[in-house]
């Protein structure tokens, strides 16, 4: 359900065209170059990351596995049903409630302990791999995705700001009310 809840958001993002999460801005510009669809493109860079994994010895679980495959069902389900968002303030309401949802998904899937998503497995792997520290690790992706789907055409803006500064609290606050304190807690990875 949580992974459903995160694709739905994904999708009111997209919806707004105000500005998309740095993976759905890469996915959007593949698509815009490709006849496949958001969702498709997205389980496809979701298969890519996943062998990115091999050389770095991360195991993936069943949620990783249902995190690309549901997640981009959810992403193309949502978007043939919702159309875009067409006034200003309406569009302004959809990046907040897009982000909320996939806050509110997220919580719900990583409280489910099924394995982690393909990103998060990728940065963990190079950290444990090389040692760099995970906020920069997660920085030079995040970036690099961005940078990539925006050459190609994908919708970066204020939605994609919002989207960064709000995520880790929605994320936070979402887990604190489905109370798992030890997952708001920060880990240590070794």
């Amino acid at each position: 359900m949580g992974l459903w809840i995160f694709g739905v958001g994904e999708a009111v993002l997209v919806r707004t065209e105000l500005g998309n999460t740095p993976w759905t801005v890469l996915a959007e510009g593949l698509a815009l170059v490709t006849p496949l669809s958001i969702g498709v493109v997205t389980l496809l860079v979701g298969l890519v990351v996943l062998f990115g994994w091999l050389p770095l010895g991360e195991r993936p679980g069943l949620g990783t596995v249902l995190n690309v495959i549901v997640i981009s069902l959810s992403l193309d389900v949502t978007l043939l049903l919702i159309p875009p968002l067409g006034a200003l303030p309406l569009r302004i309401v959809g990046i907040l409630v897009g982000v909320a949802l996939v806050g509110v998904g997220s919580g719900l899937y990583l409280s489910a302990r099924l394995g982690p998503g393909p990103r998060d497995g990728l940065m963990t792997g190079i950290h444990r791999r090389f040692g760099w520290p995970i906020a920069l690790i997660r920085l030079g992706i995040e970036g690099t995705v961005l940078a990539l789907g925006w050459l190609l055409g994908g919708t970066v803006g204020v939605g994609t700001v919002v989207f960064a500064v709000a995520i880790g609290p929605a994320v936070a606050t979402a887990l604190r009310l489905l109370d798992h304190p030890t997952e708001t807690a920060p880990r240590r990875l070794s």
